[in-house]
């Protein structure tokens, strides 16, 4: 696309959704599907070539929905124009710019049904096969919706891409938890795949690494619900730890010689870290009340390490993967009056404040 001059702003197109020249008029042929017309509620993806449908949907008066940027905040934001929003305002709040601006978090609580999917592509095929910048976020985002109610097998899913995007796939290259699309636009043609390919029936778990739900809470609190109602969560950092390595994680360390995130992102080139810290404990908290808790929640550590004047404590697991269900399991988690703060404790530098010791847990700020 670059190389024949197709590629639009932003460019390069390089490791992104392509925008090109005739995305607006791409956009444009949605109006002509009947799945639109009669559309209540619609999830538009927030990339560039996908502004025109946006706009549209805002302008038809639909419920606008946009996943939120590798999902680090949330699943949904929907977007909410100011009262008489003139049409400028309106394409304003359809650029990724207004998105921030004009949006309101949509909980996993809240009552979303979608009657329609738009999604970005890099490639596809006319059989609806699609591939996208390869890190997995639409086929990811689709499955939560699964999980969470607001799409069915029957929700028609819409790509937007130019002509030249429309290309043979081999099936070998599609896995079970890839998405297909019903409708290609591009510029010139609207395609009707009739794909019968089954769409994703929810979160493969064992697709799911530790890094990805430490950087994802909505999706920790997927794997939270998913996991009280008895379905499989193992992720899959614990389905591939080789036959011994559970005994071997298991001996315990020393609390400097455990690895940890901060805000989710690996600190040098550690392991993700198996020591989870819970803070804001009641003053006059005692460790047997707390190790009475964490065991009925199911999240008792292999190790505690109290910090009772910091009214707090570092729980020590076998691996990442036990140390992220602990957080899972212990969503909302309350000690007496107080609602304890949980998360990954971070790797403390040498130079670190308070005179902490070098690779020493601490909990995040």
């Amino acid at each position: 696309m670059e190389a024949r001059n197709l590629a639009d702003f932003p460019r390069p197109v390089h490791h992104r959704i392509p925008n090109f020249k005739g995305s607006y008029l791409a956009c444009q042929n949605i109006k002509d599907l009947a799945v639109f017309a009669r559309t209540q509620e619609v999830k538009v993806d927030p990339d560039k070539p996908l502004e025109g449908v946006r706009l549209l949907a805002l302008q038809s008066k639909k419920t606008l929905l946009v996943p939120t940027p590798r999902l680090r905040t949330g699943l949904f934001n929907k977007i909410t124009p100011p009262p008489g929003a003139t049409k400028d305002v309106l394409r304003k709040c359809a650029t990724s710019q207004g998105v921030k601006n004009y949006s309101t978090p949509v909980g996993l609580d809240s009552r979303v049904l979608v009657d329609l999917v738009v999604v970005g592509s890099v490639a596809v095929s006319e059989k609806g096969w699609r591939i996208g910048k390869g890190e997995g976020y639409a086929d990811l985002e689709y499955s939560m919706m699964v999980s969470m109610g607001a799409v069915s097998q029957g929700t028609p899913v819409v790509t937007i891409v130019h002509d030249c995007q429309v290309v043979d796939i081999p099936e070998t290259l599609l896995e079970d938890h890839d998405l297909t699309v019903d409708y290609i636009l591009t510029p010139t043609r609207v395609i009707t795949t009739g794909c019968e390919r089954p769409k994703p029936t929810g979160i493969v778990w064992s697709k799911i690494s530790c890094e990805m739900m430490g950087k994802m809470p909505v999706l920790r609190s997927l794997h939270c619900r998913e996991e009280q109602a008895g379905k499989d969560v193992t992720l899959r950092d614990k389905r591939q730890s080789p036959p011994g390595a559970r005994a071997a994680l298991s001996t315990v360390r020393s609390p400097r010689e455990l690895p940890s995130l901060e805000s989710g992102s690996l600190q040098g080139d550690d392991v993700p870290s198996s020591t989870v810290y819970v803070g804001n404990l009641p003053r006059d908290a005692r460790v047997s009340e707390l190790k009475r808790a964490l065991s009925a929640r199911g999240a008792a550590p292999s190790r505690l390490t109290w910090q009772g004047p910091q009214r707090g404590a570092f729980l020590h697991y076998r691996d990442p993967a036990e140390a992220w269900q602990a957080i899972s399991r212990l969503q909302g988690f309350c000690l007496g009056a107080n609602t304890a703060r949980v998360a990954l404790a971070r790797r403390q530098g040498a130079s670190g404040p308070a005179g902490g010791r070098a690779g020493e847990p601490h909990p995040d700020p």
